[in-house]
């Protein structure tokens, strides 16, 4: 009985914690009303290999969404494995379609094309982007997520 009172008390004062720190629940969708981020162009007039951003500043339980432009001057494939595994992905806009996925592994694009990610950041730190293969010339970046 004196047991299960002080696990009681213990599992009160957790909770009372977790509530005055502001952190237990939030109210609302968190995935509505996305913020929308500067396009990420791959490729332009100036350079096959450019990028038009190398970091992109994020906040965790934040919604956004991200338009990912592919110039057709070469085929690219974006990838971010740590960024990717640490999203909660809404959905994916390509070719006139709406794609519901619970996970991201690439977007490749042979030819010009656009796909825009809606996404929730759900952890922090600092996370590489970059096309596959074209590395060595300088088309990688970072998302920093706070």
């Amino acid at each position: 009985m004196m047991r299960r009172m002080m696990s009681a008390m213990a599992v009160t004062g957790v909770v009372a914690s977790l509530a005055l720190s502001g952190n237990v629940l939030a109210q609302g969708d968190l995935t509505r009303k996305p913020q929308k981020l500067p396009e990420l162009l791959m490729g332009s007039e100036e350079s096959d290999y450019s990028l038009s951003n190398k970091t992109y500043a994020l906040e965790t339980g934040k919604a956004y969404r991200l338009e990912i432009v592919a110039s057709g001057l070469k085929p690219y494939a974006l990838r971010a494995p740590e960024f990717f595994s640490s999203i909660y992905l809404r959905k994916i806009e390509a070719g006139g379609m709406e794609i519901k996925a619970t996970s991201l592994i690439e977007l490749e694009f042979e030819d010009e094309g656009t796909a825009e990610i809606f996404f929730v950041p759900i952890k922090p730190g600092t996370f590489e982007f970059y096309i596959q293969g074209l590395r060595q010339k300088g088309m990688e970046g970072v998302f920093v997520v706070k």
